[in-house]
Order: C-alpha cells, then structure tokens, then sequence
C-alpha cells in the first residue's frame, strides 16, 4: 500500500533539512527588518533615522557578486558546510552585542555590526541556497523550496513576536542574547549532515564561476528581454515591499503596544502569508504562471490600502488583525507567483548564480527605496554627506500607503511584455 504524501513527506530526511535552512536563513533578516525598527522606534529614534537604516541591508542586493566565490572555492569541511558554519558561528557573535549599545548615543557602531550581520546573513543565503539545490532530487526542489520559504517566514515569529513581547519585560541585552540562540539549530545542522557531493557542472575557475551565468541569461534572452525581465523582477514588488517597511512604527505611532503587535500582528500576518503562499501554489496548477501573475499582483496591490483605511478608524485589534491578515494573504500569493516565474527564468545549470542574482534585485526595493519611506512619512532634508539633495515634504501615513498603491502600477504593466496573459 502506498504511503500518504504527507508521511513521505516527514519520511524524507533532505525534505526535513529544509525546514532548518529556512529557518536559519530568515531569522537574521527578521532580527534586522523587525527588531531593529521596534528597538530604535523604542528608544525615541525618528523614523527618517529607522528608514535610513534599511540601507544596512544592501548585502542582500549584492550577493550576488561574492556568491561565485562560494561556489567556486572548498574549504575544509567542504564548499557548502564550511561557508554555512562560519556565517552561522559570526552571526551567533555578533547578534548579542547590540544589547550593549544604544541607538541614540552608538548609532555608529550599531551599523557597522548591523552591516556584518546583513554581509554573514546574506553569505549564509548563498550556501544555503547552493546545500538545498544539491541535496534535493530534481523531483524534489519544488516541494523544497516551498518548505524552505514557509520555513523561512516562520523564523519571523522570534524576532517579530517571542522577542518583542520579551522586550516589555526584560532588558534589550538579554533580548538579543536570547534571540542569538535561535540560530544553534543552524549550527547543529551543518555540524551532523554529511557535505553534498559536488554538481558535474560546478564551476573548475574562477572566471567561469563569475562570466557564464550572465553570458548565458543575456545570450539565451537576448539584451532587450532580459532588461525587461530584470526591470520587472524590480518593480513587481516594490510597492508591497516598501509597505511593509516601516510596518512596526506604524503599528506604534497608532497606538498598538509591542505585546499587541507580537501576538496580533506578527502572528496573524504570518499565518495569512503562508495561507496565501499555500493556495497561490495550488492556484497555480490550474490557472498557470502568467495568469496567476497578473490576479495576484491586483490582489497584492489593493489590499495595501487596507493599511491607509486603518489610519481613519479607532484604536482596534480587529481591525488590525483584518488588515494585517489581508495584506499578508495577498503578499503570500504575489510572492508564490513570483518565486515561481524567477524559477522558470533561470537556467538549472547556472542556478545559483542566476539566482542569486535575481534575488539580489528583488531585494533591492527593501534596501533601498525602504530608506526613503520614512522621508515621505515625516518629510524632511535628504542629503549626503551634510550636502543637501533633495527636499521631501510629509505625507503623513495614509498619503504614504496611497504612494505604495501607486508603485505597484510600473510592475502590472510589464506583465504586457514578460508574462502575458495567453503566454502561458
């Protein structure tokens, strides 16, 4: 008698392993997209301050520059542990020391660690990816990488739910400290498995590691379509990502404690995102990638606007609750789609390069164009350097998530060239 999926699913130990590299490749992001802004917002920081420090992140969009490197060269326990264990032994050393400083008077130090984190994190990213890619079956990587990803957002519930709810009780130090251990399981993972036996197709120099992946997509594309490809891949979800940038202070500024975000927010979104993530998959099958593009993208786009309509009613977690759960559920299914387009854009044999680089451009909106969200918010003097750029008047929040709405339209209409409708 043949098994159920769901007991082949638990019977399958490199399955089982992806929950572990998902997990401990999202709780450091979450500790520096949640905690951080909870932290700073906490200390009375201005949010011009908590957006600009979103730049700390730029390591995710550039990974892609290192991640040749990682595939290219082995080190003692193998190209794929040897990198994961020495980016989760940094990130379990640094993680506690923001403990120890405080974001009004060590704002400096605090992003020099806080960009060593996001430079170990996103290295951890591309050995993971790489480890996941190998130990997986081809019929596999699918299933994979949806436990990888759902693991991923589940990591979030630490740094974005367990620790802020710690943070009403106990001392910033002993929060960080305790959120650091979260990543021992990581750890002890790279330590017990067994290194993947390396691909057939793995880079023999370095030249051909970095020039090939690229030569290729722009080859088998052409110029034209793989800029429109790469634009897309930008602007698809800009407006969702930079909606959720900010997320935390305005949950604050609306009055809403950290214990009430913890458990209400944080846990009411994540479980809607899945839920989405889950169903778009599914949906998928029957309606078919570019279709599911364009009717998860208008879903993902309208309901950013339930944020700007919470800004009009009274202090409420039903409220809340509701607009989180909605913009969660349609970011869940834009992503689902998404994830599924970038995958049938790469070519397997230079995937993790290929990858690696489509990932860092759809990051590039959380680390980037996030910096500005608090300008729009508060308005203010954006300079470089003490010199004056450009003059951003306030809009205030409701204005703010309209503007959100809006930068969804510039990925909608690219659909017309790199998905359309009868194109599946």
């Amino acid at each position: 008698m043949k098994n159920s999926p769901l007991l082949e699913l638990f019977a399958n130990r490199r399955l089982l392993l992806c929950i572990l590299t998902g997990f401990s490749s999202g709780l450091p992001l979450y500790i520096l997209i949640n905690l951080f802004a909870a932290w700073f917002r906490d200390a009375g920081v201005d949010l011009k301050t908590i957006s600009l420090f979103t730049l700390i992140q730029l390591p995710y969009t550039w990974k892609f520059l290192w991640s040749p490197l990682c595939d290219r060269y082995a080190l003692s326990l193998g190209r794929r542990r040897t990198w994961m264990l020495l980016t989760q032994l940094g990130l379990l050393a640094l993680l506690p020391t923001f403990g120890y400083f405080s974001p009004k008077d060590d704002l400096t130090i605090i992003v020099v660690l806080a960009v060593g984190v996001a430079f170990l994190s996103a290295t951890q990213d591309v050995a993971i990816d790489a480890f996941r890619r190998e130990i997986l079956h081809e019929t596999e990587q699918g299933l994979g990488s949806v436990i990888h990803v759902n693991a991923y957002k589940l990591s979030s519930l630490i740094p974005g739910s367990l620790s802020l709810i710690l943070a009403d009780h106990f001392s910033w130090s002993v929060v960080y400290a305790f959120t650091a251990l979260f990543m021992l399981p990581g750890i002890l993972l790279t330590l017990s498995v067994q290194e993947p036996s390396y691909s057939a197709n793995a880079p023999k120099t370095l030249r051909s590691a970095i020039v090939e992946p690229f030569h290729d997509f722009f080859h088998s594309k052409g110029l034209k379509n793989a800029l429109t490809i790469l634009a897309f891949i930008f602007f698809y979800k800009l407006g969702d990502t930079m909606a959720s940038a900010l997320l935390t202070p305005f949950y604050l500024d609306l009055g809403f404690s950290k214990t009430e975000i913890g458990i209400i927010a944080k846990n009411v979104g994540l479980w809607a995102s899945i839920a989405g993530g889950v169903l778009g998959g599914v949906w998928m099958v029957y309606i078919g990638i570019n279709r599911a593009l364009w009717v998860f993208g208008v879903l993902q786009a309208v309901v950013i606007l339930g944020f700007a309509w919470l800004t009009t009613v009274e202090h409420s977690l039903g409220s809340l609750a509701f607009v989180i759960a909605t913009e969660s559920f349609g970011m869940g299914l834009g992503t689902a789609a998404f994830v599924a387009f970038v995958a049938t854009t790469t070519n397997p044999t230079f995937a993790a390069t290929q990858f690696a680089l489509f990932t860092s451009l759809a990051a590039t909106p959380r680390s980037v164009a996030n910096a500005l969200a608090g300008y729009f918010v508060e308005g203010g003097d954006l300079s470089l350097f003490n010199v004056p750029l450009l003059h951003i008047p306030a809009i205030g929040w409701a204005n703010f998530y309209w503007l959100c709405f809006a930068l969804t339209l510039p990925g909608m209409l690219l659909l017309f060239k790199v998905a359309p409708w009868r194109g599946d």
